[in-house]
């Protein structure tokens, strides 16, 4: 796997309930790759407000602590409008594999949502890594990137 990210900062993790799971799963698949995560929760199955967790992993990414970010929630649009509020931040949802290598490919993205209910595991490990190992196409896309903040 070519990772296109800054490997010597860690993957920023978080979860509400309905992806916590998966948040899990990932984080020891992403460890036994070696690489180095920071989780920011939720921790169990509890009931849980889904900004309270994809923030702080949004803001680790958009501060530069993170090399970048996985969100992950029941369908992945709260995590992912929570954290396309932060300034810098372009977090996609992703529910098949093209899209999260477009969402590198063409948006520059630095943040993945994935939802845990609506696609396998498998799936999701298999979005993650083409997401991590595409890299950026400029040219073109870079006039539109540069058109999405707000400022």
């Amino acid at each position: 796997m070519s990772f296109v990210f800054d490997a010597t900062k860690p993957i920023a993790l978080g979860a509400d309930h309905a992806g916590v799971d998966y948040k899990n799963e990932v984080k020891n698949w992403l460890q036994e790759k070696g690489y180095t995560v920071k989780d920011f929760g939720t921790a169990n199955g509890d009931s849980v407000d889904y900004p309270d967790f994809a923030h702080p992993t949004a803001t680790s990414v958009e501060t530069g602590e993170a090399a970048f970010g996985i969100l992950f929630c029941g369908s992945a649009n709260g995590v992912a409008i929570t954290a396309n509020k932060h300034a810098g931040i372009r977090a996609g949802l992703c529910w098949q594999t093209e899209i999260a290598e477009l969402t590198r490919l063409h948006n520059n993205a630095n943040m993945i949502c994935v939802p845990a209910r609506y696609v396998t595991i498998a799936l999701a490990k298999e979005m993650i890594e083409k997401f991590m190992t595409t890299p950026f196409e400029g040219g073109r896309h870079q006039n539109r990137v540069n058109k999405i903040n707000c400022n």
